[in-house]
């Protein structure tokens, strides 16, 4: 395996910077800005400070189902609250729990009182995959 380091922590798996605009952004705005950087949610801000989340879901529901304007649509009106947060050094397991417990599928990491990344259930449960794999693999190689 090398030196290589398992991926243990929130913070070994968390993407950085997150994208975030502000409460009056159109979702119009948003949703390209999404396209831009890839990304499937945007964290929400007030004056600097993260108030909420807007992601692919929360637009299917609430605006395109609804065939609402997306020009006329803002960010505060549609945003998710409060955001789900936790620190970096929280474990790949414990994050899991978390989600599993609030029925969400991502995490926004905080450290010293600021945003500082984004973990999703799918970044946690590659990191978990990994794990197993190379506890399997001294079965795997003896044959």
């Amino acid at each position: 395996m090398g030196s290589r380091k398992l991926p243990s922590t929130v913070r070994s798996v968390m993407s950085k910077p997150v994208i975030t605009v502000g409460t009056e952004c159109s979702l119009r705005e948003a949703a390209e800005l999404m396209t831009k950087k890839r990304v499937g949610s945007l964290v929400v801000t007030r004056e600097g400070t993260p108030v909420g989340v807007v992601t692919e879901r929360d637009v299917l529901e609430k605006v395109v189902a609804k065939g609402l304007n997306a020009t006329k649509v803002h960010m505060k009106e549609i945003m998710s609250t409060p955001l789900i947060t936790v620190k970096s050094d929280v474990s790949i397991v414990d994050a899991i729990r978390m989600m599993q417990n609030e029925r969400i599928r991502r995490l926004f990491v905080m450290e010293k009182g600021k945003l500082d990344g984004i973990v999703t259930q799918r970044d946690l449960l590659r990191a978990l995959a990994f794990h197993v794999v190379i506890s399997f693999r001294p079965l795997l190689e003896t044959g």
